[in-house]
């Protein structure tokens, strides 16, 4: 009876965490776009998914385990008193709890003891309301990859990037597919309609018009499982997932010339669609170009030859994702960290004068880590602190050394640092190793050189 009782407790924890999970889920879903059918679109993709589904039995198994403690503690109630159940409670939860909160917050605060006494130089900031074109001086974007610009702390980040010489800004829609194998993207049902989420997305494109900023549209293939560089498919199946990225990324075309958005990037970090089928970018630039007045970049990775790219000559700007790896050792000095571009720069200097394009870093970035220059492409986590020595020097070397290396050169058109989160707090960044520079010495040295004239890129155009 007992064993009975308990499969029946599983049961019904199990089918509310699928409840709980469908209701938070679909309700966000519906904020965004505000169609039910996109929802359940949605809904379906997000089962499927790998990683949602191992947090769903985590948060499973946490509830269940929660309740079957609750249910003891309550029989000592019961049958013994207060006493025992708040013995019981203290030894089987408070206990154990305090213990993992006091070994986390331990480890974390040696891993995040950083002794660097950096002096903030506010010589450079911008003390305008808004920014100074210095774009249209150098030809250089002075760019930051921003998130959650919606809510109220949408002003406040604005003005801050303002501060540090940020002129242009990178607004990131996803375009979702399941995993590697997936033979094509969640499509539109409507593609001539705007949804709820795209007028939002147009909204914020307005709001930084309006405060003098330029715009650079680059939506992202998003998988749930793997990498979109490495989508493979059957080779019939290829013209058909084509055909749905051309039609999508033709509907933020337009979104883009309905804004006036001044830079749309055609594609990000797609080695295995370039490689398939090479032959379908022309022609759908051409498409691009038809609906579309402004200028182009792609977002080639950092390891993708440069050659291999067959459509620099259809672009503006030739684009890269630029986590190059620049160092062997943690803690690096700022001279070691500059001979590490030395392998790169001829590379992207050929490729500029082979194609007579500039060079445009699509995303940079590097975490606040000891490590971030030796593998600059590996993402963080909300756990980093716990296993990452945090260095705020590291990554305020990384970006002096950038700037040093390649801010004055003629084929470099400038980059957009990744990433800026517009509700990001200082007290939030005590123990933060990941990649934004928010509050940390790094802006300060983005913000001296974004304020810095470099050599001109304007021949190029």
């Amino acid at each position: 009876m007992k064993l009975n009782s308990l499969l029946k407790t599983a049961i019904k924890t199990y089918l509310f965490t699928w409840i709980l999970m469908f209701l938070v889920i679909g309700i966000f879903m519906y904020r965004s776009s505000g169609n039910l059918s996109e929802v359940f679109s949605q809904l379906q993709a997000v089962i499927a998914n790998s990683s949602f589904l191992v947090f769903l039995h985590l948060l499973f198994l946490g509830f269940f385990l929660l309740f079957l403690l609750f249910r003891y503690i309550r029989k000592g109630y019961q049958a013994y008193g207060w006493k025992t159940a708040i013995k019981r409670f203290s030894l089987f939860l408070l206990l154990p709890v305090g213990l993992i909160y006091g070994l986390r917050t331990a480890i974390i605060s040696i891993n995040t003891a950083e002794h660097y006494d950096y002096a903030w130089n506010y010589d450079f900031e911008n003390v305008l309301q808004t920014p100074q074109k210095n774009y249209l001086r150098d030809g250089k974007h002075r760019g930051m990859s921003v998130f959650r610009m919606g809510g109220g702390e949408h002003a406040a980040s604005m003005q801050a990037l303002i501060k540090d010489n940020v002129e242009w800004v990178a607004v990131i829609p996803f375009l979702y597919q399941e995993n590697e194998q997936t033979t094509q993207l969640r499509s539109r049902p409507h593609t001539t309609v705007w949804t709820r989420r795209d007028s939002l997305m147009m909204k914020r494109i307005d709001t930084l018009h309006a405060q003098g900023m330029y715009v650079h549209l680059k939506p992202h293939v998003w998988l749930g499982d793997g990498w979109r560089s490495n989508i493979r498919l059957a080779d019939e199946d290829w013209d058909h997932w084509f055909a749905v990225y051309e039609k999508e990324m033709l509907y933020y075309a337009r979104i883009a010339e309905a804004t006036g958005t001044a830079l749309f990037c055609i594609g990000t970090e797609l080695r295995t669609v370039i490689a398939n089928r090479p032959e379908a970018w022309k022609p759908f630039i051409a498409k691009i170009k038809k609906v579309y007045s402004g200028k182009l970049t792609y977002a080639a990775n950092w390891d993708d030859p440069i050659e291999n790219i067959p459509f620099w000559e259809e672009m503006d700007y030739i684009g890269i994702q630029a986590y190059f790896p620049l160092t062997e050792h943690e803690l690096p000095e700022i001279e070691e960290i500059k001979k590490g571009w030395e392998k790169h720069i001829p590379i992207l200097e050929k490729a500029s004068e082979r194609y007579g394009k500039p060079v445009l870093f699509t995303e940079v970035g590097y975490r606040s880590d000891a490590s971030a220059t030796i593998k600059p492409w590996e993402w963080g986590s909300r756990l980093g602190a716990l296993y990452n020595k945090k260095s705020d020097k590291t990554q305020q070397y990384a970006y002096e050394a950038m700037f040093q290396t390649l801010w004055d050169k003629e084929w470099f058109a400038g980059g957009y640092i990744w990433q800026w989160h517009a509700n990001t707090t200082a007290a939030s960044l005590q123990d933060d190793v990941d990649f934004t520079p928010r509050f940390k010495p790094a802006e300060n040295t983005i913000a001296q050189w974004y304020g810095t004239l470099g050599k001109t890129t304007l021949g190029f155009d």
